[in-house]
């Protein structure tokens, strides 16, 4: 293809990347707070299904909650490459249709076996939210990535926060299985949307395909490699304190209002990344994707290490909140230098590889943290979680270097 061909086919393929992103960002909305509705009413639905001790119910709801995301970290560099060579539209069909039949699936079970193995299909089918990253990164104009991708993240953390608060008012009011079934609803709208307004060229799907992929075709592995480290250290940090935040509250919280400070401290980093995400994305594409992202690891670094030694429910709720205002910039800036950093043929890989990394930090989070928490002491949690961020920072400090001499 001759300059003006790869010109005109550029600008071809970036017609509908605004639309693409209004789509993205709803569907990745509605999908989110679909899956993540159902964290308040799962220990009551797992005793609904047999589990008798309270043992068992917590068991089966962490082996519940936990295996849609064991399983899509292992599938989401498979979806990413087959997005790559059949089209980045077709893997958020199969997603939302997948999840929507899975969702209402989980309304009908009757035993808690039933329950994991739909969990660990949604896990495997899923991907919608990962993959509407892989499609707006890939369709924007590079110069506007990490706006768009940063607008997004928003979306989706905005699910995040949303959900469990959705899925705490609708069971009372419609049952816990027309919840699901609900859930169910709402992802097939977003199957909807997505078969009939999300545009993705043709050309772009056919040239993809008959390129090469795979690790061996990425130049230069060195800023790939940074992402996936970055991106496992942001959900690390961001979940690590997940099991013992409401032990560390009631430190210096009235027992009567722990649960509640508890839970507004774990909202508190949701809502500052929501907040600060687009923001940081576009300041990024100004001033350089590395830059920002060394700088909200530093600062996340730093503000981990106050969080150990508060005394009032106000100051962790502060720190989070700030902490979240910091990271928010990070999801952005790990895409869009992926995004910059790979051929276009497989960024959907290449992508793909970051969201598992993500999830290993998803799962790694909660699991070491309250392992150090319970042996080593709640506050070394949060020191040993800046200390990783810190080498984080270094570690990218030494590759943007590294690229630039």
């Amino acid at each position: 293809m001759t300059l003006e061909g790869t010109a005109a086919a550029a600008t071809e393929e970036h017609t509908h990347w605004r639309r693409n992103l209004v789509v993205c960002l709803i569907g990745s909305f509605t999908t989110i707070v679909a899956m993540t509705l159902l964290l308040p009413l799962l220990p009551l639905y797992v005793e609904q299904l047999g589990a008798t001790d309270a043992a068992a119910i917590v068991q089966w709801s962490g082996i519940a909650y936990g295996a849609a995301f064991f399983a899509a970290a292992l599938v989401a560099p498979l979806w990413g490459r087959l997005g790559d060579r059949y089209g980045r539209k077709l893997m958020l069909v199969r997603a939302s249709f997948g999840m929507a039949i899975c969702m209402s699936l989980m309304g009908m079970v009757e035993s808690v076996w039933q329950l994991v193995l739909l969990r660990l299909l949604v896990g495997l089918a899923g991907g919608y939210s990962s993959g509407s990253m892989i499609l707006v990164a890939t369709q924007t104009p590079k110069a506007r990535s990490g706006w768009a991708i940063g607008t997004l993240s928003s979306g989706i953390m905005a699910g995040n926060l949303a959900g469990p608060l959705i899925g705490g008012a609708l069971p009372p009011l419609i049952g816990i299985r027309a919840t699901f079934w609900l859930a169910g609803f709402v992802i097939f709208l977003a199957f909807l949307a997505t078969c009939f307004l999300i545009k993705e060229e043709k050309h772009a799907v056919k040239a993809r395909a008959a390129a090469k992929g795979g690790w061996g075709a990425i130049p230069d592995k060195g800023p790939l490699a940074a992402m996936l480290v970055t991106g496992l250290l942001l959900m690390f940090a961001n979940m690590s304190i997940e099991p013992i935040i409401t032990i560390y509250v009631a430190e210096f919280v009235d027992p009567a209002r722990v649960t509640l400070i508890a839970g507004i401290t774990m909202s508190a980093a949701a809502l500052g990344s929501i907040l600060s995400a687009s923001r940081l994305g576009e300041f990024a594409d100004r001033i350089g994707h590395w830059n920002v992202l060394i700088g909200a690891i530093a600062v996340a670094a730093l503000l981990l290490v106050p969080q150990a030694f508060v005394t009032a429910a106000w100051q962790l709720v502060l720190l989070r909140f700030l902490m979240g205002l910091a990271l928010g910039g990070l999801l952005p800036c790990i895409a869009s230098v992926i995004r910059h950093s790979v051929p276009d043929h497989i960024a959907g890989s290449a992508l793909g590889y970051s969201v598992s990394a993500q999830y290993v930090g998803q799962v790694a989070g909660p699991v070491l943290g309250g392992f150090v928490g319970g042996h080593v002491g709640m506050r070394a949690v949060f020191l040993a979680t800046s200390l990783l961020m810190a080498v984080g920072a270094g570690y990218n400090w030494w590759m943007a270097r590294a690229r630039h001499d």
